[in-house]
This record gives structure tokens, C-alpha cells and sequence, in this order.
């Protein structure tokens, strides 16, 4: 048992000393995060700050063919599906991962993935000249494909390529344009920019201009060397892309990880969808992404920001000035995952997971509190404030950007995009449900609806404690040897000895104790 913390510490020294960010490796994270992440969320909110004008133009079109105004229940079905065919889309996205991911590589994924976003804008930019407004819905389920496949291939992209003291940092990276695509959608969305009658086909159409800059760029960066190794069995490539991404010519130690998970999974083969959900031995993995995926989405994260304006506006700013508070928050938002990226090393996963839905659950209750006595208590709608506030912070540093970066290290190669596609369809699947409830949950509920958002919260964080452990600065294998623990199987028998680790039956009790105090 102590060769076996002996030999962990010195391989732990030896990669740790590897693992820095090389400018190659920073590129690909910034071009595939700006060419994918950033369009999700830019489409996220882009249409919120000129729907008034593209609701004329939807009921001016209806007028112009049939002579009739547009029905009033019409409109507002029309502007519906125009919301949530987003995240309809989105599900769909997500069900393309798997075959995608696994035919074309990730790398080949992402840059057929911009022909969806390229066809969608010039769809979406023309839509006024052509004077039609299905098009316009249209290419909203384009775009949601796009950021359904965008949503799980660029995460998985990069936290395969990243050296493992590196990849939770580099995992949130996605996340930071995502929240960078809403603060940028709101600022272009403004009245005096582009949020106005003449402006907003403009705003649509310009999700095409990181998708073209991937296109042309991202061809010249090496696709995910585990992907090489160990779907293409391409020794050679594999070696070569790892060289190009560490900066230097001694890769044998990763490349020797690499071909321990390789042998230990030839045995289980590539897992579809079914078979990841009837595979005992990771079920708990399993379990663990559903729970955080619908914590994350049904933690009422959109339904905060759909109250924001309304609770600002109770605070007394000026109704012409709420949309420049909603960029505030959109600037917290940013920020505060940018923090996450430089904090998710140092504190580990867990601690980010539990502080972020905490802040969410105690925002929560205490906003619930603050609305139903803003009318009679006059400090209450700053509470409010603070409240949101609060809410965004837990949720960037935690709630948002983690669950991606868990779904990548639960997992090892063969399952990791059935993973994904699962992972991805509940995000979404959560994501369309929250939109089309909550507007009938606000009308029954009212303020009380945030209720049911801390409760959700609660849960989370209950299942987080007990279930999740602990992922940073562990490689693939080490992380599964103790989620199969959590399963009691004991198909790691064979893999603990390709280590030279022979547990004998009373090092078992002690590898256990370990195991859960890592947790």
C-alpha cells in the first residue's frame, strides 16, 4: 500500500512538473470557444432586447399578405416557438453528439458544426428583406442544433487535450465565452446600437462571424490526441498532436495513461446511449451528470434573469435604463466565471459545486422573502438586488460551468460522448421545460415560484455532499478507480494490475478509507 502512494507521488511530480499552458494550447481553447461557446451564448439572448420590433415585423408580414392584423394569440404562439425553438434545437444538437463525435472526431465535429451557424445567420440576417418570419423560426432550430453540438463537443474537445492539472481551468473556458456571448448580445442589443427597428436583422446575422473565423483557422490545430490514440488506434498522430500541445518531445508518460485506458476498455467496447444507461459500472457517473445537469438548468437560473428587470424597475431605476443594468449583471456574470477559471485548481470542483448552488438556494429564499414584502417594507426591492446579485455570482463560479467539466472526467474515452449526448440532452431537455413552465408557474405563483428554485437547489446540494467526489489533478483512470468503488464493481481488478498495484485483501479496507476521504 505505501508503493502504491509512493508511486502516485512520483508520477504525480513528474506530470505536474509537465502540465503548463503552452501557447498552442491556450489558441485551441480560445479559437474553439469563440468559434462554438460564444454563439450559444450569444443566441441565448440576443432576441430578448428586440423582440417589440421583430413582433411588428412578424404582425406587419401577416398584414401585408392576408390583409388581416395578426390574431393577438397568434402572436404570441409565433414569438413562443420563436423562443423555444432554441432549446428545442439545442435537444437535438445534443441526440447528433454521439455519432458525430465518434465518425468525425471532435475537431472535424466543430468545423462541420459552423456550417449550421453560417446557413442560420444568413437565414436569419435576410429574414426582413424576404420579408418572412418562419424562416426566422427556422433558423432558430438551426442554431439550436448548433449550439446543442457546440454545448458538448467543445468542452470534451478540450478537456481531452488538456494536461490534467490544467483541465478544470480549461474546462471553464467555454463557459466564460458563453456568459461573454450574452454580455455581448446585450451590449450590441442596446436601443442605440443595433436593438431598434432597422437594426436587429443585423444583430441576428452576426452569429456567423466566429463561426467563419473557426472555420478558417481551426483546421490548423491538432485534433484530440486521445481521440487519435485511442478511437484511431494512430500511435504516431497521437504522439505528434501531444508534442505540438506540451511544447516538448517527452510525452511517455501521458501517452502510457493513455494506453492503460485503452487496454482497460477494449474489453467494454464503445458504448451507445442504451448501454451506458444499463452499465452498472457507471451508474453512479451517470446518476451524478443527470442530477447536476438538472440542477443547473432547473435552478431558475433564466427565470432570475427574467425577473431582473422587473425587480429593478421596483427599485426605482428608470425604465429606459433597466437594459443597462441587465448588461451590468451580464458583466458579473462574465467576471465572475472568469474567476472560476482561475479558482477551479486551487479549490477543487467540489467546493465550486456546493458554494455555487448554496449562494443559489439562499438567494432564492431570501428573494422570495424580499418580493412578497417589497410593498409594504421599502428597503426590501435593494434586498431584492442584492439577491440577484448573489444568484448570478453562485451560479457563474459554480452551477454553470462544473457540471461540463465533470461530464469530461467522469468518463473515460469509450463512454465519454454517449456521456455527453445524455448530459447534453437533459441540459437542454430542462433548459426548453423551465421556458415553456415558468411563464404559467409566475402567473400561478408569483414570487413564490423561487420557492420551487431553492428546493431544487437543496437537492443538489444534498446529492453534491454525499456522491460527487473530488476530480482535480487526477487522471481519467484514477478518477474512475473511485467512482467504481461507489458502484461496487470490482472490474478494476485487471487495471490495477497493468499498474503494478497488487492490493492485497488487507490493503483493501485502507485503499477505501482513502478513497473516501478523497471524496
Amino acid at each position: 500500500m505505501k508503493l502504491k502512494g509512493e508511486k502516485q507521488e512520483s508520477s504525480d511530480y513528474s506530470e505536474g512538473s509537465k502540465g503548463k499552458m503552452t501557447l498552442l494550447l491556450a489558441l485551441v481553447a480560445l479559437i474553439s470557444a469563440f468559434g462554438s461557446s460564444f454563439q450559444y451564448g450569444y443566441n441565448v439572448s440576443v432576441i430578448n432586447s428586440p423582440a417589440p420590433y421583430m413582433q411588428d415585423f412578424y404582425n406587419q408580414t401577416y398584414f401585408n399578405r392576408s390583409g388581416v392584423p395578426m390574431d393577438s394569440g397568434f402572436q404570441t404562439l409565433l414569438w413562443s416557438l420563436t423562443v423555444s425553438m432554441y432549446p428545442l434545437g439545442g435537444l437535438f444538437g445534443s441526440l447528433m453528439v454521439w455519432p458525430l463525435v465518434n465518425n468525425c472526431g471532435r475537431k472535424g465535429t466543430l468545423l462541420i458544426n459552423n456550417l449550421f451557424s453560417i446557413a442560420a445567420a444568413i437565414l436569419m440576417g435576410t429574414s426582413e428583406l424576404a420579408k418572412t418570419f418562419e424562416v426566422i423560426i427556422l433558423s432558430r432550430v438551426i442554431m439550436g442544433i448548433y449550439a446543442g453540438l457546440a454545448s458538448n463537443v467543445v468542452p470534451m474537445f478540450l478537456g481531452e487535450m488538456s494536461p490534467k492539472n490544467l483541465r478544470g481551468a480549461i474546462g471553464v473556458v467555454p463557459q466564460l465565452f458563453i456568459t461573454l456571448g450574452i454580455l455581448v448580445a446585450q451590449i450590441l442589443g442596446l436601443h442605440s446600437i443595433l436593438g431598434n427597428a432597422e437594426g436587429w436583422p443585423v444583430l441576428l446575422g452576426l452569429t456567423g462571424i466566429p463561426s467563419l473565423i473557426q472555420l478558417l483557422i481551426l483546421p490548423f490545430f491538432p485534433e484530440s490526441p486521445r481521440y487519435l490514440l485511442i478511437q484511431k488506434g494512430n500511435e504516431e498522430q497521437a504522439r505528434q498532436a501531444l508534442q505540438k500541445l506540451r511544447g516538448w518531445d517527452d510525452v511517455d508518460d501521458e501517452m502510457e495513461e493513455m494506453r492503460q485506458e485503452d487496454s482497460s476498455e477494449k474489453e467494454e467496447g464503445h458504448f451507445s446511449v442504451l448501454s451506458l444507461c444499463t452499465f452498472r459500472g457507471l451508474r453512479w457517473q451517470l446518476i451524478s451528470i443527470i442530477v447536476m445537469m438538472m440542477g443547473q438548468q432547473l435552478s431558475g437560473v433564466n427565470a432570475v434573469f427574467y425577473y431582473a428587470d422587473r425587480i429593478f424597475q421596483s427599485a426605482g431605476v428608470d425604465k429606459n435604463n433597466v437594459q443597462y443594468v441587465t448588461v451590468s449583471i451580464g458583466a458579473i456574470n462574465v467576471v465572475m466565471t472568469l474567476l472560476a477559471v482561475f479558482i477551479v485548481e486551487s479549490l477543487g470542483r467540489r467546493i465550486l459545486l456546493l458554494a455555487g448552488f448554496g449562494l443559489c438556494c439562499v438567494s432564492c429564499a431570501v428573494l422570495t422573502l424580499a418580493l412578497n414584502l417589497q410593498t409594504t417594507v421599502s428597503w426590501m426591492s435593494y434586498l431584492s438586488i442584492v439577491c440577484v446579485i448573489v444568484y448570478i455570482v453562485g451560479h457563474a463560479i459554480g452551477a454553470s460551468p462544473i457540471p461540463f467539466v465533470m461530464i469530461t472526467e467522469m468518463f473515460l474515452q469509450s463512454s465519454r460522448p454517449a456521456a455527453f449526448m445524455v448530459g447534453g440532452s437533459v441540459h437542454w431537455l430542462c433548459n426548453f421545460t423551465v421556458g415553456l413552465v415558468f411563464l404559467y408557474m409566475e402567473a400561478g405563483l408569483g414570487p413564490y415560484s423561487f420557492l420551487i428554485f431553492c428546493a431544487i437547489c437543496l437537492a443538489t446540494i444534498v446529492y453534491i455532499f454525499f456522491i460527487v467526489p473530488e476530480t482535480k489533478n487526477k487522471t481519467f483512470m484514477e478518477i474512475n478507480r473511485i467512482m467504481a468503488k461507489r458502484n461496487k464493481v470490482e472490474i478494476q481488478d485487471d487495471k490495477e494490475q497493468l499498474e503494478d498495484f497488487h492490493t492485497v485483501p488487507g490493503g483493501q479496507a485502507e485503499k477505501k478509507e482513502i478513497s473516501s476521504s478523497e471524496l
